[in-house]
């Protein structure tokens, strides 16, 4: 099941939002959070991971910035998205760098860029779990061992017996 959040101070957008997204989304097995309060969507991003977040840029408090920022430390495979009618453009392109927003949506939108739109976010997030998680890292430790290991194999391995002893060779 995907899973989708939706931010906005006003509550009939996020209605709106909704009502449009489930017409075009039917076909995906997709569950859509709405909240008004970013704080108390934080909160639930803590609590389940979702594949599609998307933000209003402008609400009291928390910005949308702000909030897709937060969202990006906590679910950093998330696919963010901008939502804004501010026609402030370097506004908002430094807060999509700085939270890294996938796409921007504009007020209003129209019902067929925001298909697009989300439809790209999913193969997006598609793509990125499919690259997750990302390759392990070799640890200091486990780097020296390895080193040990290619000058003198057998060094890093200890011989036991069935009591625990360790063999000198």
């Amino acid at each position: 099941m995907r899973r989708i959040l939706l931010v906005d101070d006003e509550v009939h957008v996020l209605s709106a939002l909704q009502r449009t997204m489930r017409s075009f989304l039917q076909r995906y097995e997709v569950e859509i959070e709405a909240f008004s309060d970013p704080e108390q969507a934080l909160l639930r991003c803590d609590e389940v991971s979702f594949d599609i977040v998307m933000s209003d840029y402008r609400m009291p408090g928390l910005t949308g910035a702000d909030f897709l920022q937060m969202v990006k430390g906590i679910q950093p495979e998330a696919v963010r998205l901008m939502l804004s009618a501010s026609t402030e453009f370097a506004d908002v392109s430094s807060a999509i760098n700085r939270a890294e927003v996938f796409r921007y949506v504009a007020k209003p939108w129209q019902d067929d860029e925001l298909k697009k739109i989300f439809v790209l976010a999913l193969a997006r997030r598609d793509e990125a779990l499919k690259a997750w998680p990302p390759a392990k890292t070799i640890s200091a430790q486990e780097q020296e061992l390895a080193r040990l290991e290619a000058e003198e194999p057998g060094i890093t391995k200890v011989r036991r017996d069935a009591d625990g002893a360790v063999y000198l060779d």
